[in-house]
């Protein structure tokens, strides 16, 4: 019980830590806006320049970061539980290549110039890279083991990159609208956009959740996992999807932002264990106010300018990476 209780106050410092990163989202930039008048502005709705910053632009980017933060930590948990591998993220399964072929793609042969329509392609490119990833790693011998599916996504992410570059070397045009797209970041992004990934952000943690177990007996061994009961293949298929949607869904909307989905659920872990029923939520509360934090500081480095949540996440994430490599070489010794 008082295991079950820490990890509790865990979950609540999580949701704390979650509201403050919102409520900094909504009233710190260029134009900073006390948080009673940010409450206001949401609250009753007038033709205020603060309330107008608030609703049309603050509260779009603040829902995006919440659901992109959540989709990238939960798919980083799922990866790393997948691949057997601490440094598991988006790239792992090739879904932020499959993601951003369908962007090039979508600009340089279909003439899609808006993020809203980029999205679909994005996402749809995604997809089909992950389930390429999975169909190629069930045709090995240890069938979708962790070795082939980490080994699969890394030769499906080298081919799409290079297809990807040769693309942008050869057409310049297309180069000018992906690199805004390729940094990462949720500035410019509608309500509607928000709504898009809203479904695939449901269905996702939903499957995350029904796998928890499965994933925590995954963590023993096939074996054991068989001796406990699960069928290790619908386990690994529906984790796989799960991890597909979420990653493909985020990386779609807000481009490919680094280290979320790898240095989250690091830090879930270490303060709830590794039981995944407990990992998932805390991760998602974790990656969404990262996200929005990494945001918000952004916004006030260089003002009136920004700089991208993506870029800032990267500068955060490769201390932890650091640290993560020095403190398995300190357990290998």
């Amino acid at each position: 019980m008082r295991g079950a209780a820490k990890r509790g106050g865990y979950l609540l410092l999580g949701v704390l830590v979650l509201l403050a990163a919102v409520a900094a989202s909504l009233t710190i930039g260029s134009r900073p806006i006390p948080l009673g008048e940010a409450l206001d502005a949401l609250l009753h709705p007038s033709a205020g320049e603060a309330a107008l910053i608030v609703r049309e632009l603050r509260v779009p980017r603040t829902l995006v970061g919440l659901e992109v933060g959540a989709a990238l930590a939960v798919a980083g948990v799922l990866m790393q539980a997948l691949t057997r591998n601490p440094l598991a993220e988006a790239r792992v399964l090739g879904i932020s290549a499959g993601a951003a072929t369908g962007v090039v793609a979508a600009i340089a042969f279909f003439g899609v110039a808006s993020l809203a329509g980029w999205i679909w392609f994005g996402l749809a490119g995604a997809a089909l890279a992950g389930a390429l990833v999975f169909l190629v790693a069930a045709r090995t011998r240890d069938g979708s083991g962790p070795v082939s599916l980490a080994l699969s996504g890394a030769a499906i992410d080298a081919g799409l990159g290079a297809v990807i570059y040769g693309i942008l070397s050869i057409d310049a045009a297309t180069f000018e609208q992906y690199r805004f797209w390729v940094v990462g970041s949720i500035a410019g992004r509608t309500p509607a956009m928000a709504g898009q990934m809203a479904p695939f952000l449901a269905i996702g943690l939903v499957l995350a959740v029904v796998t928890a177990r499965g994933l925590d007996a995954l963590a023993l061994g096939d074996d054991a996992a068989r001796g406990l009961g699960h069928r290790i293949q619908r386990v690994r298929l529906l984790a796989a999807v799960a991890a597909i949607v979420l990653t493909g869904a985020a990386v779609a909307l807000a481009g490919p932002i680094a280290f979320v989905g790898l240095a989250v659920p690091h830090a879930a872990r270490a303060l709830v264990g590794a039981a995944h029923r407990w990992v998932l939520p805390l991760s998602a509360l974790l990656g969404a106010a990262l996200l929005l934090l990494a945001d918000v500081l952004g916004r006030v480095i260089s003002p009136p300018g920004e700089v991208a949540a993506g870029v800032v996440t990267a500068l955060v994430g490769a201390p932890v990476l650091l640290w993560l490599v020095r403190r398995a070489r300190t357990v290998t010794a």
